[in-house]
């Protein structure tokens, strides 16, 4: 099952994750979960960079757990892909106070 405040990082535009990380910081508990895998995660790493340092800078990041999945390709043939999860959170006193503009 998703959570809600989870955010998937794929080939979109980076800032497209960070606003979203930041709605769901805003908009929820104060935390995200930022989830990559592959090629995906130097992106989803610069995703919480950004969102620490420029539009929530009082957020901290809580956690990050990284493991291995294994996938299966369409021809059957089965491969190990890199992921991760990155957790941050905001004190619960600036819940909903970030602004989209750095």
């Amino acid at each position: 099952m998703v959570e809600e405040n989870t955010i998937f990082i794929g080939k979109k535009p980076l800032m497209s994750y960070v606003l979203a990380a930041l709605r769901q910081i805003n908009d929820n508990d104060g935390t995200v979960v930022i989830k990559a895998r592959g090629k995906a995660i130097s992106r989803a790493v610069d995703v919480a960079e950004i969102l620490r340092n420029q539009f929530a800078t009082t957020a901290t990041v809580d956690g990050i757990e990284i493991s291995t999945e294994r996938l299966t390709s369409d021809e059957g043939r089965e491969s190990n892909v890199s992921s991760i999860e990155i957790f941050m959170s905001v004190p619960e006193e600036d819940i909903g106070t970030h602004s989209s503009r750095a």
